[in-house]
């Protein structure tokens, strides 16, 4: 993953009608384990990673870095939104060098089915459209993670192609600069 450049960060925090998308804090760091060692969120990502291995590696501030937004509910992590350069060594581009913004989100399954993940995802849609003007986004996804694809849809993505990749179908589409 590739910074995303000339971007100011961390930029204030983005409200929302429900959610705050910012950086992360110390406070968050449970909720970043959880999230990267469950079973159900990693389902369609390779499976979750070892809690204890992860426990060793993560600081008590969860990394800081430009495009890592958590999505805070009430004062809690409830998951998150990231905003990177897609790696022009991987398939799936709509530029001739890659590096296009790519969308990509997880949240905790407790939030899951209540319109969180289109909120927070739309909200970092509009911040990387002012932050990036004129950057297409993409967003790749499983094609069994109905979901998911489901959200990119909501969300204006339109499909470019699908290949193989991580042993499973892949979803790939873009949502064009407006």
């Amino acid at each position: 993953m590739t910074d995303l450049g000339t971007v100011a960060w961390p930029p204030a925090p983005i409200r929302t009608e429900r959610l705050v998308l910012r950086e992360p804090e110390a406070r968050d760091r449970a909720a970043v384990i959880e999230l990267f060692t469950s079973p159900e969120v990693c389902a369609y990502l390779g499976g979750p990673r070892s809690r204890e291995e992860f426990e060793q590696v993560v600081p008590e501030t969860p990394s800081r870095r430009p495009g890592f937004f958590v999505v805070d509910l009430d004062g809690a992590m409830i998951g998150s939104v990231t905003l990177d350069r897609r790696d022009p060594n991987r398939p799936g581009h709509v530029r001739p060098k890659g590096l296009e913004p790519e969308l990509s989100y997880l949240l905790l399954p407790h939030a899951w089915g209540r319109g969180y993940a289109t909120e927070a995802c739309t909200a970092a849609l509009d911040w990387s459209a002012a932050a990036l003007p004129g950057e297409p986004v993409v967003l790749c996804t499983q094609s069994a993670n109905t979901a998911s694809h489901r959200l990119a849809t909501r969300l204006g993505f339109t499909e470019v192609e699908r290949f193989e990749e991580f042993g499973a179908e892949q979803w790939f589409g873009v949502r064009l600069a407006v």
